[in-house]
């Protein structure tokens, strides 16, 4: 891969990760705009090691918490970290139990533009309508096994490329009014494992292939995937404080549009290379 190549889906990875305009959505888009070739098991490797990093960094009071809460948990206390621990831990079972299953049966067939133009429009509605007429007025603090339960379903959902993970568990917050930068604390938080498992996965995939890689390459995808997601992020929680998330919806619809456009008028294939 060339050095403008990294650096733009660097870019793509890093930003639309934590933003709600699906960052799996637009790594298909990419190489299907610029003529290039699928980036491959390498890329979505290191990408997602430089994303988990910086959501490590970025929140890493809420990661010491959530090792304070595991020492807590197998002592038998329970407090507050044990509380956003447990929390956590099952608003990601019902992605782990779904996740590879989807990507076994349904998840080539989702990478379709078409499809990723539809979900892009459709959730984006369903963003601002919750964005629109949710309170706010529920906080991490708030989240309870129930709440926790809610999100990881939602996050399920964002297995369809174009959901957006973030735009997901950012709907399900404020469906249940949750104020908008807790929605995004607890949605980032839960990349954690999410993004974790994904790199796993993909790790195993990319390594039982055999394939060959530059450590240069993957070097700088994992180094510039985390200063554009370290920047996502900050941008986000400053963003979410004072701002509403229409901006984020509209873009959804002007991207889905234009790509409803081009495969319709046959400026790009509904299905990208390989």
């Amino acid at each position: 891969m060339t050095l403008d190549q990294i650096l733009l889906l660097s870019f793509i990875q890093g930003v639309t990760e934590f933003l709600p305009i699906s960052s799996s959505g637009h790594l298909v888009l990419v190489p299907a705009l610029c003529g290039w070739r699928d980036q491959g098991l390498m890329f979505d490797v290191a990408a997602h090691l430089g994303t988990l990093g910086a959501v490590l960094v970025y929140f890493h009071k809420d990661v010491v918490s959530l090792f304070k809460g595991t020492f807590s948990l197998l002592r038998g206390r329970f407090n507050e970290n044990t509380r956003l621990l447990i929390n956590l831990v099952i608003a990601t079972i019902p992605v782990v139990l779904l996740g590879m299953m989807f990507e076994k049966w349904a998840g080539s067939a989702f990478r379709s533009i078409t499809v990723i133009a539809w979900v892009g429009i459709i959730f984006g509605l369903i963003l601002y309508i919750a964005d629109r007429y949710g309170h706010l007025v529920e906080t991490v603090a708030d989240t309870n096994l129930k709440r926790s339960l809610f999100f990881g379903l939602a996050q399920c959902v964002s297995l369809i490329n174009g959901v957006s993970r973030s735009g997901a568990c950012l709907t399900a917050g404020r469906l249940m009014n949750y104020k908008r930068a807790d929605a995004a604390r607890f949605a980032f938080l839960m990349s954690i494992p999410s993004i974790t498992g994904a790199g796993v996965f993909k790790g195993y995939e990319f390594f039982k292939g055999g394939e060959m890689v530059a450590l240069n390459d993957t070097l700088l995808m994992i180094g510039f995937s985390f200063f554009f997601g370290f920047c996502a992020i900050a941008f986000m929680m400053r963003w979410l404080q004072r701002s509403t998330l229409t901006p984020f919806v509209v873009y959804r619809f002007l991207l889905g549009i234009f790509l409803l456009i081009s495969v319709y008028t046959g400026l790009i294939s509904a299905v990208p290379c390989h």
